[in-house]
């Protein structure tokens, strides 16, 4: 793949990106009535590098072409919408599933179940479409939806344990931080107790 073959690849990802965000945002204001708050603290979004691309698909023993790369990997355009709360999550899910013109290709919820580790987050591939001169195509978007503390926890997790590296008490301390992801989820419960009750909008 060249650096010319990777740069008008990603163009339709990257405009699928935009169109998603434009609807987060949109949600962010409208998705509670009256006083209630906003959902969503922040939004991050990328492009998935074309070093990334590459090594993604040898590791899926495919040569790292235009083709494979449009036909094996769904998370080329990633958007990560960072909540105060679960039921936020779950809220701004459901609204984007009624958008009829979306399509949910894949979801995997590891907030109800977490993996091993301790890792929690809701993940979701949409389908976005994405309008030109000769018509429409669909592109997938990766939404990674986490509350503020699942992503204080995964970043500090991803930190710490590649600092550790393959060092002895590995083992040890990513038992610790499983320990830490359940006082995380004690506290945000807590947290969630005295947040207002949100009477969310039919979008």
């Amino acid at each position: 793949m060249t650096d010319e073959e990777y740069y008008t690849f990603i163009q339709p990802y990257g405009d699928a990106k935009e169109v998603l965000l434009a609807r987060l945002h949109v949600l962010k204001h409208n998705l509670y009535e009256g006083s209630a708050g906003q959902p969503i603290h922040n939004i991050q979004s990328r492009i998935k590098k074309k070093k990334s691309m590459e090594e993604k698909l040898r590791k899926k023993d495919k040569n790292p072409t235009v083709m494979n790369a449009k036909d094996y990997l769904q998370d080329i355009a990633g958007v990560r919408v960072i909540c105060y709360f679960v039921d936020d999550i779950y809220n701004l899910v459901d609204a984007l599933k009624r958008q009829t013109d979306l399509i949910v290709v894949r979801e995997s919820d590891y907030i109800r179940q977490p993996k091993p580790n301790g890792y929690r987050s809701y993940h979701v591939i949409v389908g976005i479409p994405v309008y030109c001169l000769d018509g429409m195509e669909y592109f997938p978007v990766e939404i990674q939806f986490r509350t503020m503390s699942m992503d204080f926890w995964a970043s500090m997790e991803h930190r710490i344990l590649y600092k550790k590296g393959e060092r002895n008490g590995r083992e040890k301390l990513a038992e610790e931080l499983r320990e830490y992801a359940d006082m995380l989820v004690e506290i945000e419960s807590r947290f969630e107790l005295h947040s207002e009750g949100k009477q969310v909008h039919e979008i």
